[in-house]
């Protein structure tokens, strides 16, 4: 990777951190702000489970991530607390890899 390339991200970033520091008391006041703004994180959260569960060198896969996905989905469901999720996903995850369930 060239070091100019890494300059231009870190100046982007930097940019688009200055930008939204600049952006008026106002415009953030808007209720449509706020609702899109409440969103967002949970979007993007949401493509990056996706993109991580179900694609693997620009192919769709379906392996032992979706079962950990499923369980996830299933124990925050049940309202289980967040370590007991994660531990929950990767156990299901580990032990179908230990199987060789997947393929």
């Amino acid at each position: 990777m060239s070091w100019s390339w890494i300059l231009l991200a870190t100046a982007g970033c930097f940019a688009l951190k200055l930008a939204g520091l600049l952006v008026p008391e106002k415009a953030l006041d808007r209720p449509a702000v706020a609702r899109v703004a409440g969103v967002v994180p949970v979007a993007l959260l949401a493509a990056l489970i996706a993109t991580q569960t179900f694609v693997d060198q620009q192919r769709l896969v379906l392996d032992e991530r979706v079962a950990g996905l499923a369980v996830a989905g299933l124990a925050l469901w049940r309202r289980a607390p967040f370590l007991v999720v994660v531990v929950a996903a990767a156990t299901t995850t580990a032990g179908l890899r230990w199987l060789n369930l997947g393929g």
